[in-house]
């Protein structure tokens, strides 16, 4: 098992006491984050180290994503949520702090205002929409999808 010195969530994980631990197996540990954004707020990470979503190996992939929906569900029963998102902010410019591969499952509710301020863009013609378009075809073209 791969674990990583001065890593909060491999501490965590290391930590048989924790009060918000929710699942513990030997691939995934769940546990509430500590500021959620609403509650019921769980994080669903693998036990092996991994920075972020590109560095987990594909084949471990099906097996934490099985848990990471069997958790999102139980999440949503029990807070009696509306919905939910699943959300993996890989990189510091998507807000990753914590450089352990880990996934939000945030229980969403009618009117919650979790998200209000999103600035969404838009695409002001079609001839962005397919220049973006294909140049992610370019580069997935690169790699294999299974």
């Amino acid at each position: 098992m791969i674990f990583k010195m001065n890593c909060i969530f491999c501490d965590i994980i290391n930590n048989r006491d924790h009060e918000g631990m929710i699942y513990r197996d030997e691939k995934v540990v769940s546990f509430l984050d500590i500021r959620p954004l609403n509650y019921g707020h769980t994080l669903v990470v693998p036990v092996e180290h991994h920075k972020d979503f590109r560095e987990m190996p594909a084949d471990m992939m099906g097996d934490f994503f099985k848990s990471v929906q069997t958790i999102a569900l139980a999440v949503e029963e029990a807070t009696g949520a509306d919905g939910f998102n699943i959300i993996c902010n890989t990189g510091s410019a998507a807000s990753q702090t914590v450089f352990h591969l880990h996934y939000h499952i945030i229980p969403r509710f009618h009117d919650d205002n979790v998200f209000k301020r999103l600035d969404f863009k838009k695409y002001d013609d079609k001839v962005k929409m397919k220049f973006y378009a294909e140049k992610i075809k370019q580069h997935l073209e690169k790699r294999e999808i299974k």
